[in-house]
């Protein structure tokens, strides 16, 4: 029998939430090894993951507390700019079909120069090249490829035995493997939630002009469609379509695919062409009924999947791994055992009102906006023309999709874990 391997923290998955959590709790002085199925380096090919990430400006200052806003930097782009419109139909999105709109400015919160905009685009294969470089620089252990198989806990602490025969040992694992994860399973934590029937579908094009760093989210009876800026005259698009007429964009010639984008996105994007390949993602909410079981902790996916209708789902997962990395550095200054229900609950605690209320949020959001039903259509017009007439509410809008609102980690206020 191989010898036992020993941590504090055994982390299943080194996707964008595992490797931050696993960075953050190193900052905290924990000793943690990552395990993923995928190799390490596969996580950087363009073709892995052709999302961009709306990273909100609080969570903007976790990576750079975590020491990636250097690397990032050059491939964010700044939304200073947001604007949210209603409408009818198709290739309406450089004309509001009405005057019921939003439009969030960051001058309102950041102030009219050197402040933090409302967000920033960013690429995830940008993220991830970012996170393996900071992991390695930190000296943070990762097995990669490799499976988790089996998951045991008792009174004193938790054993991950791995597809290879390996087994390791620590006091707490984490879950950060997505909404397939074995660790929730293994815990025996049920999920909540349901598909939505529909796929996003995304795409980068470059420009025919300048997007004047404004992200655009437009709603359509079938569902909302978003424009949003990247560096270098690009845009990533995001909309969705029901499963069957995704996947038949995603099969289609890329001639068929740019004369689709045309007749969506109309004349926004005249002269724009498609770069690189397309994506299809399923949609669905899916909310782990506890965050907690005894030696285990879940964050991200693992916890939460959500409509991407407000970009929310990684900024999310990312304060999940502030929150834990913080709670747990804290008990091991104090030298508590940093697996023991006492620790672990103040975690649930934190994060629990919060990803429900979010979740639930981003569900009752899209199935107001996607739907052609007129009573319902006065309601949210008005509610959109009332907001944008009312200064502080807009402002506080703003707050909270920065995530700058509640009871921050230590992270996202810019500072050190400890």
């Amino acid at each position: 029998m191989s010898e036992i391997e020993r941590h504090d923290i055994i982390i299943a998955g080194a996707g964008l939430t595992g490797a931050a959590f696993a960075l953050a709790a190193a900052q905290g002085g924990l000793k943690v090894v990552m395990i993923d199925p995928q190799p390490f380096d596969a996580q950087l090919a363009p073709t892995f993951d052709g999302r961009s990430t709306a990273i909100a400006f609080s969570t903007f200052r976790m990576l750079d507390a975590l020491g990636l806003g250097e690397a990032l930097r050059p491939h964010a782009c700044r939304m200073d700019h947001i604007l949210v419109t209603d409408g009818r139909r198709p290739g309406a999105a450089s004309r509001p079909a009405s005057p019921a709109f939003l439009r969030f400015d960051a001058e309102e919160i950041g102030g009219r120069t050197g402040g933090e905009p409302l967000g920033y685009m960013v690429e995830n294969r940008r993220i991830r090249a970012a996170l393996a470089q900071a992991v390695t620089a930190a000296g943070i252990a990762v097995r990669a490829p490799a499976a988790v198989a089996t998951v045991a806990t008792d009174a004193g602490r938790a054993t991950v035995t791995l597809a290879d025969g390996a087994v390791l040992t620590a006091p707490l694992v984490v879950g950060a493997e997505g909404r397939g994860s074995i660790v929730r399973r293994a815990a025996g934590i049920e999920t909540v939630g349901w598909a939505y029937g529909q796929s996003g579908v995304v795409a980068t094009v470059r420009l025919g002009r300048d997007h004047g760093n404004v992200a655009h989210e437009y709603f359509l009876p079938g569902g909302p469609f978003a424009i949003l800026p990247l560096t270098d005259q690009r845009a990533s698009l995001v909309w969705t379509e029901t499963t069957r007429r995704g996947e038949a964009l995603r099969d289609a010639s890329d001639a068929a695919f740019h004369a689709h984008l045309m007749r969506r996105f109309g004349e926004f994007l005249d002269g724009a062409t498609v770069e690189g390949p397309r994506f299809v993602y399923p949609l669905s909410l899916s909310l782990a009924e506890t965050l907690v079981a005894p030696r285990i902790a879940l964050i991200g996916d693992a916890a939460h999947g959500v409509h991407p209708v407000a970009g929310q789902g990684l900024n999310m997962g990312l304060k999940d791994a502030a929150a834990l990395a913080e709670v747990l550095a804290e008990a091991a200054r104090l030298g508590e055992d940093i697996g023991a229900e006492t620790v672990l609950d103040r975690y649930a605690r934190w994060r629990r009102f919060d990803n429900a209320a979010l979740a639930a949020g981003f569900d009752a959001f899209v199935r107001l906006f996607s739907n052609d039903i007129a009573p319902i259509r006065l309601a949210r017009d008005l509610g959109m023309a009332a907001v944008n007439r009312i200064g502080p509410l807009r402002r506080a809008f703003m707050q909270e999709a920065g995530g700058a609102t509640g009871d921050l980690p230590r992270l996202l206020r810019g500072e050190a874990v400890v």
